[in-house]
């Protein structure tokens, strides 16, 4: 979606980059002192995620833009850690949790970038291996067209071997990533879905085509590169397609330069769900069969996802023997069931994902 209206927070009003952002987009902004400005005419609309994402502000970030990731005690967490340039997405995802997290959700964007790279400057001194992402509360990617944080970033993490960064998409916005000297210390990701997934729940994302020729021609500039399955969804005839995504994958890049793959099937808070009823009347992804997990999001019986969970394992064992493969958010019996084993047996789940950016990515 294009964007239409830009606000800009006074108290960045005269910074390059928020004139950068004005004139690249071709707007003329509004100038405003707190954000209650932005929501009335939003919340006014039909379709205010819609709207949110058409409208973007400038502001500056007053909390840490390191965070970690939201897990619950409940499920394995991986021990990620967040990177908040912004938030929200142009593109449009059924099942995407942003729709139910702001209120309403709105397209921002933080500028004080001093501010950020001085947070990852200490970051990088303290000891341990660190995973750090940027494709927690928007695509790491849209933001190219206005903004040179992305090659900033890159060049910054090359310069130190403690950390990762990971830019996750479902774009093929990588134009500004070639020529970078990345050191390996970035790993460009996408979210793979089948097509039948990608054409009924992701509006305005890339083709899984586009996206696997992408991740190829970043993997010839040099970058490790991740695949996140996740929201898996459930569906007559998607054991097959999952299958064929895995084939396709693997196809088009080497297994060796995979730092990881994650899998996750679908779950959402009970509020989503008449969100995605009212904006995606043709979607049926809420219909299938769920029950409350212990974090209060809807899930598929334990069941069935372990059966989904065991064949992509076993055929990711099959086709590219030594890949990290990990369950994203899930309790100890899924766990066991699907790969044979617990993270505890390999030192728990962060310690199996921080050898494996060892392994590929150059770190200490």
């Amino acid at each position: 979606m294009s964007i239409q209206q830009l606000f800009i927070d006074a108290a960045c009003a005269q910074e390059p980059i928020t004139r950068r952002f004005a004139e690249a987009l071709g707007l003329e902004p509004t100038i405003i002192e707190t954000s209650e400005a932005l929501y009335p005419s939003i919340k006014s609309e039909t379709d205010p995620w819609r709207r949110g994402k058409q409208v973007l502000w400038l502001t500056h970030n007053k909390s840490t833009f390191l965070k970690e990731c939201p897990g619950t005690r409940e499920y394995t967490c991986c021990g990620y850690k967040i990177l908040h340039i912004g938030s929200y997405c142009t593109m449009d995802c059924s099942y995407c949790i942003l729709q139910s997290y702001f209120h309403p959700p709105v397209l921002h964007f933080f500028t004080n970038h001093d501010d950020l790279f001085s947070e990852l400057d200490r970051a990088f001194e303290v000891p341990g291996t660190k995973r750090i992402g940027t494709g927690e509360f928007t695509d790491s990617l849209i933001w190219e067209k206005w903004t040179d944080l992305t090659p900033q970033l890159i060049v910054r993490f090359s310069g130190q071997d403690r950390a990762v960064l990971e830019l996750k998409t479902k774009t093929t916005a990588i134009g500004r990533l070639e020529g970078v000297a990345h050191n390996r210390k970035t790993i460009v990701s996408w979210s793979l879905n089948t097509p039948q997934i990608i054409a009924s729940e992701e509006r305005g994302t890339a083709s899984l085509a586009a996206r696997l020729k992408a991740a190829a021609q970043c993997q010839q500039w040099g970058y490790p590169l991740a695949f996140h399955f996740d929201p898996m969804v459930i569906y007559p005839g998607c054991e097959g397609a999952y299958h064929d995504v895995l084939k396709r994958l693997f196809s088009s890049v080497s297994a060796d330069n995979i730092v990881w793959i994650s899998l996750g099937t679908m779950r959402f808070m009970p509020a989503l769900k008449s969100v995605i009823e009212q904006r995606f009347r043709d979607s049926t992804i809420v219909y299938g069969e769920f029950i409350p997990g212990l974090d209060g999001k809807m899930r598929y019986f334990k069941s069935l996802r372990i059966r989904l969970y065991t064949l992509m394992v076993q055929w990711i064992n099959e086709m590219a023997p030594g890949v990290t493969a990990y369950l994203c958010m899930e309790d100890e019996k899924v766990w066991h069931r699907s790969f044979g084993f617990l993270p505890e047996s390999q030192g728990g789940l962060p310690a199996m994902l921080d050898a494996s950016a060892r392994r590929h990515c150059n770190l200490t």
